[in-house]
């Protein structure tokens, strides 16, 4: 076999190893809503369209693509074809997608197809999708692995078996152990001169839970990479400044970019208290000392922002830094006729910390704030049904458009019927929603996406802390590392050297 037993340093260039130290449940592509399973799902399937690293959309399994107001037109790549042998077709398009609708499948993806009327296969090679109405970040909602195309004849366990077109296949699973995916050796995408991808073998997931393991693993060379910061490891792998300490700088790579992702604090600005004037909410944000939290709390890993959508999408203002300003807030107090009143900041035990913080920085405006820490159903439960005042939050993309981020502040969308936590209400924004969604050209639409992201950053509805950014520690012995902001797993291009093995 490949890979050998899970505690054997890497020995091997042909085989990627990490861990996932939350293991896994599900390997439907169907079910494929948590990071570690999209990971996996993204090697063993493809879609008819993907995101590329700088969240463009390319044709994937779709050779081509025509959009034509409400109606998508795919052809179907030839010469791409599933683990079983068999050209995928317009069917198992079909197939796929109805599939999300299936209430015995009970698949959360369903969500992907909410616009759409119709699916149809016009031929073997060509399937078209109708939408009930126009809804230009469509295309994005296809790049998910919701919507992985799955080979319609395969009967066997999604679970054991993989039954995609994807650079790998699934060799073995043992749950709360390992699994190995193998090299799809018909994989249909090739290099520029050529070669068949992916140039790996095999890649082995460990599902070790203690993430100090998983750190040691990582310096020891077990491991290729780990993603993301965790106090078990955050210290020893960064400097006071956030990048690479000194120690690891001879075996580790240290990969950053924005995530698209923002942790907030909301504000129900309906309620009858102070809360509802946008001057008390904008001294909030002048007096919100983001520069501590992002080096004190973590360690510079994020991006201190003031506006909500995250700058690596698409149609997202231009970065700067946020302003802080106490006396200017304390001004906007006083023009809003502030009484000094308390306010109640809704947590979880999780974000204690950053939360009291934001209570020392306000109370130096004069603002007295109490912080209920709950659990996080009953946190999640208060939000969703306007039961408390203020509270953090955050908010990640589904797919790579602002559309996806500027859709929390629409009307139709207040909770708890949507994700419109706040309640918030602006004619001009609602105008200029419509009038992007019904604009062909991207970069119009992109355009009324900074406006309505200028209206949300002046009436201040939400009070947008950080974009957390995605971080990959990777070892050196790994070639043509690809990182995204949606943090996505492509393996198909890289290469192990195994230079730093110890074998």
């Amino acid at each position: 076999m490949i890979c050998g037993c899970s505690n054997v340093k890497k020995d091997d260039c042909r085989v990627f190893r990490y861990n996932e130290s939350s293991g896994l449940s599900r390997l439907d592509p169907a079910h494929s809503s948590s990071l570690e399973a999209i990971w996996v799902v993204d090697q063993m399937y493809d879609g008819l369209v993907e995101l590329t690293p700088d969240l463009k959309l390319k044709p994937a399994v779709a050779e081509s693509y025509e959009v034509n107001g409400t109606v998508y037109t795919f052809k179907i790549r030839p010469g791409v074809k599933f683990r079983s042998g068999r050209q995928v077709e317009a069917r198992d398009v079909v197939y796929s997608l109805e599939r999300l609708r299936n209430p015995e499948v009970a698949s959360p993806g369903i969500s992907i197809l909410d616009k759409v009327s119709e699916i149809n296969d016009l031929s073997t090679l060509e399937i078209e999708i109708i939408l009930e109405e126009e809804f230009p970040p469509f295309l994005g909602l296809l790049s998910t692995t919701f919507a992985s195309i799955i080979d319609s004849e395969f009967e066997g366990d999604l679970n054991v078996e993989s039954a995609g077109s994807g650079p790998f296949f699934m060799k073995w699973w043992v749950k709360d152990v390992a699994l190995v995916m193998h090299r799809s050796p018909e994989y249909w995408e090739r290099d520029e001169e050529g070669k068949s991808l992916p140039y790996l073998e095999a890649v082995h997931v460990d599902f070790v839970p203690d993430m100090g393991s998983e750190y040691l693993g990582l310096v020891q060379g077990r491991y290729d990479f780990i993603s993301g910061l965790h106090p078990a490891y955050m210290e020893d792998l960064m400097n006071n400044e956030g990048g690479l300490a000194d120690k690891h700088i001879k075996s580790l790579e240290l990969y950053r970019v924005p995530y698209v992702k923002t942790d907030y604090v909301g504000v129900v600005v309906d309620m009858d208290n102070e809360l509802s004037s946008y001057l008390v909410r904008k001294a909030l944000s002048l007096s919100a000392d983001r520069e501590t939290i992002a080096k004190v709390l973590r360690r510079n890993s994020v991006l201190s922002t003031d506006h909500f959508v995250p700058p690596s999408l698409p149609g997202a203002s231009e970065y700067s830094v946020p302003e802080y300003d106490v006396e200017l807030a304390r001004s906007l107090l006083e023009e809003a006729g502030f009484s000094g009143g308390k306010i109640t900041l809704g947590t979880t035990a999780d974000n204690k910390d950053l939360c009291v913080v934001l209570q020392n920085n306000w109370a130096k405006i004069g603002i007295e704030v109490d912080i209920d820490i709950a659990a996080s159903v009953v946190q999640k439960d208060r939000v969703a049904n306007s039961k408390i005042e203020m509270f953090t939050k955050s908010w990640i993309a589904d797919y790579a458009d602002a559309e996806n981020f500027l859709g929390l502040f629409k009307a139709s969308n207040f909770c708890p019927r949507g994700p419109n936590y706040t309640h918030f209400y602006n004619e001009e924004f609602e105008h200029l929603y419509s009038e992007a969604i019904a604009e062909d050209s991207d970069s119009l639409r992109w355009e009324l996406y900074k406006r309505m992201d200028e209206i949300v950053f002046e009436e201040m509805p939400v009070i947008p802390l950080f974009h957390d950014q995605v971080t990959h520690f990777v070892s050196k012995d790994v070639e043509d590392w690809v990182v995204s902001p949606v943090n996505r797993l492509d393996l198909r291009r890289v290469k192990l050297s195994c230079a730093n093995a110890e074998n």
